[in-house]
C-alpha cells in the first residue's frame, strides 16, 4: 500500500505561480512512479504530467507543456507540481497518483491522494 497526501493548493490570480508537493509513504519511493491528474467541475479527471520511478522520464499534457514542472526527490519521498503562468482553466481539484510506470493512462495507477484545490482567478 502507497498513502499519498498533496499540500500547496489555492488561490492564485493569472499569471501567478503555485506549487504543489505530494508526499507518499509505505513502499519505497524510488519504486513508485507518481503522476498528476486534475478534475474541474462538470469534467472528467484529466491527466497533467507523470514521472519515472527514475526521474529520467516525463510526460505533460499540452495543455501544461511549457507552464508545469513535475518533480521528485527520493531522499525526502516527495513529488512536487511546479504551476506557473497558471490560467483560470487550470482551476480543478489536483491529485498525485502513485504506480509502477509513469504515463499518461490513469488506470495504471492504482493509488490516489485526496486532492487539492487550485483556483485560478481572472
Amino acid at each position: 500500500q502507497v498513502q499519498l497526501v498533496e499540500s500547496g493548493g489555492g488561490l492564485v490570480q493569472a499569471g501567478g505561480s503555485l506549487r504543489l508537493s505530494c508526499a507518499a509513504s509505505g513502499r519505497t519511493f524510488s519504486s513508485i512512479a507518481m503522476g498528476w491528474f486534475r478534475q474541474a467541475p462538470g469534467k472528467e479527471r484529466e491527466f497533467v504530467a507523470s514521472i519515472s520511478r527514475s526521474g529520467g522520464s516525463t510526460y505533460y499534457a499540452d495543455s501544461v507543456k511549457g507552464r508545469f514542472t513535475i518533480f521528485r526527490d527520493n531522499a525526502k519521498n516527495t513529488g512536487d507540481l511546479q504551476m506557473n503562468s497558471l490560467k483560470p482553466e487550470d482551476t480543478a481539484v489536483y491529485y498525485c497518483a502513485a504506480g509502477r510506470y509513469g504515463v499518461p493512462q490513469e488506470g495504471e495507477y492504482p493509488y490516489w491522494g485526496q486532492g487539492t484545490q487550485v483556483t485560478v482567478s481572472s
